[in-house]
């Protein structure tokens, strides 16, 4: 394992604190104070996460997500101590996988970085072949490719995250039926759906816009 992890955290202790944690399980962590700094390692280094802090001194994390997503769709993870829903839902629109909120446990923290990356891997990663179910759909001009992970839409490439190529494929296998927000969160990120979870329909929003 030496998965590439950036860590942006104005708190010194916290931004210390997540690096031992990733270090000890064999990350490399790219570890910064500000937005801008952590602005040019993404554009000098190959990355493969990213955990963001939403309060920065000088660029919000917000907007440091909107920034990566206009090139990169590596996984983001959002640590910061704003626990209101708008807060949440904000970053999950704008292009984050993930949120988690402060105070935390750190082994969460490394659980849920290796949960977004073995997502992100397996969908751009090559697949073995499995059971005999279709590897594509093309369904009135969208056509969507588990092995490649490409998405098109009357011939024009969507850029999906692996979130986003996840829900979409899942929809895609149950076409013609209706998919309950629980069941869809519950398939894609592997955890119990919770009532007053909105992880889900800001996501969906998000795909909306993509294919509109």
């Amino acid at each position: 394992m030496n998965e590439k992890i950036l860590v942006v955290d104005d708190e010194k202790e916290i931004a210390d604190l997540v690096e031992l944690y990733l270090k000890n399980d064999g990350f490399t962590v790219y570890k910064f104070y500000n937005g801008m700094e952590a602005l040019q390692c993404i554009e000098e280094t190959k990355l493969d996460l990213a955990i963001l802090d939403v309060m920065l001194p000088d660029i919000d994390g917000f907007h440091l997500c909107q920034k990566i997503r206009e090139k990169f769709y590596f996984p983001i993870i959002m640590l910061t101590a704003k626990v209101a829903d708008g807060d949440k839902i904000m970053g999950l629109t704008i292009g984050a996988d993930d949120y988690i909120t402060k105070p935390f446990n750190p082994l969460e923290v490394v659980a849920r970085v290796k949960t977004q990356l073995r997502r992100y891997m397996r969908y751009n990663s090559p697949v073995q072949k499995q059971e005999d179910r279709p590897r594509e759909y093309d369904i009135r001009g969208l056509v969507i490719n588990k092995d490649t992970h490409k998405c098109t839409l009357y011939g024009k490439e969507l850029q999906l995250t692996p979130i986003e190529f996840s829900i979409l494929w899942y929809l895609c296998e149950h076409q013609g039926v209706v998919v309950p927000s629980e069941e869809l969160f519950e398939a894609v990120w592997g955890e119990k759906y919770l009532n007053n979870n909105n992880t889900v329909m800001a996501h969906i929003g998000r795909l909306r816009l993509r294919i509109m």
